[in-house]
């Protein structure tokens, strides 16, 4: 009869979808979901969680169209549109999914979460001030998510206002202290205002943690330079090129810190310079 036979009700299904959505197992909740749609194709609930197991899995285009039979039956669901809109984006269809957004907040001004979404793909399209104006919105709208607060963090430091950026990244680690990205990026702008002792207890303790995160390594090798630990600084460098020589290489070759090591031979070597 298979897992989930006939003795169980469409209201039994949802519940047994949803739980197996929060235990991230969209495959089996998507097979049970379609059980639910056989009989009734117009549950706006089943399609609705449907498409967001399938933006889960990366079948955006059978989300889209999941999102979009809800949006028939309810054409001002907020929701839908900005699940549809991260499917959009996911897909390379900026515009559309930007208009995703804009049906969504129009449809619902206070849907924090489509404010937060817009942001964030305007972040990636690199208009910054546009970007942070809309996430400041999302944090006006719901003050707890600690994602609108951390990318407010990061557009603020592509705008270079590093300080305002410290202080976000400080507040995020002192309410969510096991917040690994938070405190990455806490110390990443101690190093942009050159308080590189600081931010290199940040990376040591995250490197005892993950020692293969070439990011921290990279991000080890430039404050260590930046202090004048040069022997250290190198051997850190090589490890991060040898994890992602394309992206580091190019960061070294670009890097203020490593100036100094522009003249010797390893260096010009382990870059490509």
């Amino acid at each position: 009869m298979g897992l989930f036979g006939p003795k169980y009700s469409a209201r039994e299904m949802m519940g047994l979808a949803k739980d197996l959505v929060k235990r991230n197992q969209h495959k089996n909740a998507v097979s049970l979901l379609n059980k639910v749609l056989k009989d009734e194709p117009r549950n706006k609930e089943a399609l609705y969680i449907k498409g967001l197991s399938l933006n889960q899995l990366r079948k955006y285009s059978d989300a889209v169209t999941c999102f979009d039979a809800v949006l028939d039956i309810k054409p001002d669901d907020a929701p839908s549109y900005n699940n549809k809109a991260i499917a959009m984006a996911e897909m390379g269809n900026i515009q559309d999914a930007y208009d995703c957004y804009d049906q969504a907040t129009d449809a619902d001004p206070k849907y924090a979460a489509a404010w937060f979404n817009k942001g964030v793909l305007l972040a990636r399209m690199h208009d910054d001030e546009a970007a942070l104006d809309l996430i400041e919105k999302a944090i006006t709208l719901d003050s707890n998510n600690p994602s609108a607060h951390f990318y407010r963090g990061v557009v603020l430091s592509k705008l270079k206002r590093h300080e305002e950026s410290l202080n976000v990244f400080s507040i995020l680690c002192r309410k969510f202290p096991r917040h690994k990205e938070a405190r990455f990026h806490k110390g990443l702008e101690l190093a942009e205002l050159d308080r590189h002792e600081k931010a290199l207890e940040i990376f040591d303790d995250i490197a005892a943690e993950s020692k293969k995160n070439v990011h921290v390594t990279y991000a080890r090798a430039r404050s260590k330079a930046a202090l004048g630990q040069y022997g250290q600084a190198m051997e850190l460098l090589v490890k991060a090129v040898s994890a992602n020589p394309k992206t580091i290489r190019a960061w070294a070759r670009e890097e203020k810190a490593f100036q100094v090591f522009h003249d010797d031979r390893r260096f010009r070597r382990l870059v490509k310079m």
